[in-house]
């Protein structure tokens, strides 16, 4: 499976018979509400210009459900998702292409969303909407609906038992910065720390500066030296399923099949029956 595109694939396919839908999913985590000022508007960006053709579609309304039980981002809705592919023009004869502002974490989430829904052909744009060489527009797309119809868990979603169970009998990588993986600081969630077993892989350091993955053999030497090569299952968790998924797309561009905590931090760290690990170690 192909997990990534080239802004010349791109290009290239989307002058093709059957050219991609594209999606542009430009989000970022901001703690600026917490502090008084505005937060990202994903929705300004996009009209302010894209990739031309793109639609954009929301990441808090319509690829997560709201906060609360599950975590800050947990599974959205089944009939919200479906109403935003649809909206969107996503059918299941078409290739999907996903692209954010070039972090690559809410394309991913939208990556990993629509695998799990079961759409057979989804690719991240490498690089983002930075790495685009050609103009952007500020017309807004009214697409054909599509008929893109969800078979949900067609890739396994973790839940938090599943998830401790995987970090001791397989590999459950930390996809978060390694200050909160090792609790020395903990700025939105409950408690710092992290998952008792699990092993520190910072989802940062899958990408170059510039935000495009690292050449595949990187990745797979760094992958093969956390251990993810001869571990029976890979997992993957973050702070609430976003920049989580990242890594799962990194894991899959490494030829390696991983699950996603969807709830991650956000869900585990929220029950103060569970225990919570601190320092470097697993």
């Amino acid at each position: 499976m192909q997990a990534i595109i080239s802004a010349a694939e791109l290009a290239s396919e989307s002058k093709g018979q059957n050219p991609p839908v594209l999606l542009d999913i430009r989000w970022q985590l901001t703690l600026a509400a917490a502090a008084g000022s505005p937060p990202f508007d994903g929705r300004a960006a996009y009209e302010a210009g894209h990739i031309p053709g793109a639609v954009y579609v929301d990441l808090d309304t319509a690829l997560a459900g709201p906060a609360g039980d599950g975590g800050r981002h947990p599974l959205p809705d089944l009939d919200v998702f479906t109403q935003a592919m649809r909206a969107a023009g996503v059918r299941a004869d078409r290739p999907v292409v996903v692209y954010d502002g070039g972090q690559g974490w809410a394309a991913a989430r939208a990556w990993w969303l629509l695998r799990w829904a079961g759409h057979p052909s989804v690719r991240v744009l490498d690089g983002g909407l930075a790495a685009w060489p050609g103009e952007l527009s500020t017309e807004t797309p009214a697409p054909d609906p599509g008929d893109f119809t969800p078979r949900p868990d067609s890739i396994p979603a973790l839940t938090a038992d599943q998830a401790a169970a995987l970090a001791r009998e397989g590999l459950l990588l930390d996809a978060r910065a390694g200050e909160r993986y090792r609790g020395e600081v903990e700025p939105i969630d409950r408690v710092g720390g992290h998952i008792p077993g699990a092993v520190s892989a910072p989802t940062t350091e899958n990408v170059t500066p510039d935000g495009r993955f690292l050449p595949t053999p990187q990745l797979t030497a760094r992958f093969q030296s956390l251990g993810a090569f001869d571990a029976p299952k890979v997992g993957v968790y973050c702070g609430s399923g976003v920049s989580g998924a990242h890594e799962v797309l990194a894991l899959a561009v490494a030829g390696i099949e991983a699950s996603l905590y969807v709830g991650s931090w956000s869900d585990w760290s929220s029950d103060e029956s569970r225990p919570v690990a601190t320092g470097p170690n697993p």
